[in-house]
């Protein structure tokens, strides 16, 4: 999955490479640009958005290559001409790309990734980075909400079976970013290093001609340390079966799972049971349709582990980040740079090449986020340093030479600790489940004078 060769070129809309056709014949194509992906605002009013698909955005453009299979079925659709075709043959990207690190948490109109160098080159990585930091954005913004709700107890990804094949395996990832410490899923466990988790379902206790039956053999190739679900006919009954195979095992059982039912209720008495029985040790761990509401209605409950799946893996109601990618900045033809910006009611865009920053109060929390609007970086970086706001962008590449760091196997720890601690900065309110105002307010700053 992560070492694929296939070229990525083709996932993106027809109109990216209709606008080259058209650039290279006004002789705008090389124009220099800037573009930005970023967010207008936050999906369902939540409080914050968490970065997440950067290493799979650069892995997308490390093989983001029209090779001949490409360029011959372009010919044969008649969608472009020689010219276009002979170009995008020959496409390697020579720009710069800056964002926030996985893991950051994001507010509206955070500049989350900028994209720098010729108009061509730039518009046709549209449509592959925002299909990717759209979905993992997404997908590690309700993990976080759901490790917020969870209180420090652990949360495993379930959700393969709940979207495109495909979509699960990023799902994984992103989820881990969120805060999560396990998925189902195979593949995202092979491609990333995810822990991987999964024991039985109600199938395997019902193809058996009793639950005795069932339990004993799972524990018999998995070990009393498995987790048995309790739940195909009777609870209570179940409890006591799988404590007993464990102690026929010689061992005390390490969980139970809690799939139906009113799992709060369900808790509490199983959890009561199970130490009626002297199985002190086993801890409950529940499933069925969790998101971060019903996780929080299960903080009072005796729970010590949930696994979670269609909520997460489809955002938990916003499938999307809903970033945009827009055109901010560009070469006029005396080769004087400007400000460029959509003005569209209810879909603004501010022009203008963006440098990010935080600041941050004596306590160590967040305050705002510092969006500047400078000729370069380095007049960007010199504001916010001026004004004592912490850079949240970091150069991912240079010259069209990605930065490897970001796709080696440490970076998917890197950026889950990254967001913990960047989570763990921000004023107690962002942390509200509730429907309400961004964590901490973006201030727009325009020390741009290239118009003048």
């Amino acid at each position: 999955m992560t070492d694929s060769h296939l070229s990525t070129s083709l996932l993106t809309d027809m109109y990216e490479l209709t606008m080259i056709d058209s650039a290279l014949k006004s002789g705008t194509a090389n124009r220099k640009s800037v573009f930005e992906l970023f967010g207008r605002r936050l999906p369902g009013n939540r409080r914050y958005g968490v970065v997440a698909g950067t290493a799979r955005a650069l892995r997308a453009l490390e093989n983001f290559r029209f090779s001949e299979a490409e360029i011959d079925y372009l010919r044969e659709a008649g969608i472009i001409s020689e010219e276009t075709l002979e170009w995008l043959a020959n496409y390697h990207f020579s720009g710069d790309i800056y964002g926030y690190p996985e893991g950051e948490c994001y507010f509206p109109y955070s500049p989350v990734m900028t994209v720098t160098g010729t108009f061509a080159e730039c518009v046709v990585l549209e449509t592959v980075l925002l299909s990717i930091l759209n979905f993992d954005s997404a997908v590690a913004t309700a993990a976080s909400r759901i490790t917020i709700a969870a209180h420090d107890r652990p949360c495993l990804e379930m959700g393969s079976r709940r979207t495109h094949e495909m979509a699960a395996v990023a799902a994984a990832r992103a989820c881990v970013i969120g805060g999560f410490v396990g998925t189902s899923n195979l593949e995202a466990g092979r491609s990333y290093g995810i822990h991987a988790i999964g024991t039985s379902a109600h199938s395997f206790t019902l193809v058996h001609d009793s639950e005795e039956d069932a339990f004993a053999a799972q524990i018999a190739t998995m070990g009393p340390n498995t987790t048995l679900l309790v739940d195909t006919y009777d609870v209570t009954r179940g409890v006591e079966r799988a404590v007993q195979a464990a102690r026929d095992a010689g061992d005390e059982l390490g969980a139970v799972r809690l799939d139906s039912g009113d799992l709060v209720a369900q808790a509490f008495q199983v959890r009561a049971q199970l130490d009626e029985l002297g199985a002190t040790s086993t801890k409950i761990t529940v499933t069925s349709d969790l998101d971060e509401y019903a996780i929080a209605a299960l903080n009072a409950a005796p729970v010590d582990s949930y696994g979670v799946g269609t909520k997460v893996v489809t955002g938990s109601g916003h499938p999307t980040a809903e970033m945009v990618y827009k055109l901010v900045a560009r070469e006029d033809s005396s080769g004087i740079v400007h400000e460029v910006a959509k003005k569209s009611s209810s879909k603004q865009s501010v022009g203008g090449l963006k440098v990010a920053g935080r600041t941050h109060d004596e306590t160590g929390r967040a305050t705002s986020e510092v969006i500047v609007s400078a000729e370069s970086w380095e007049a960007g970086l010199a504001y916010l340093e001026e004004h004592g706001a912490r850079p949240l962008q970091v150069q991912l590449v240079k010259d069209g030479i990605i930065d490897k760091t970001h796709l080696q196997k440490e970076a998917l720890a890197a950026a889950a600790e990254r967001h913990r601690n960047s989570r763990a900065a921000l004023p107690y309110a962002a942390w509200r489940l509730s429907e309400g105002e961004a964590g901490i307010p973006t201030t727009m700053v325009d020390i741009f004078e290239g118009d003048d």
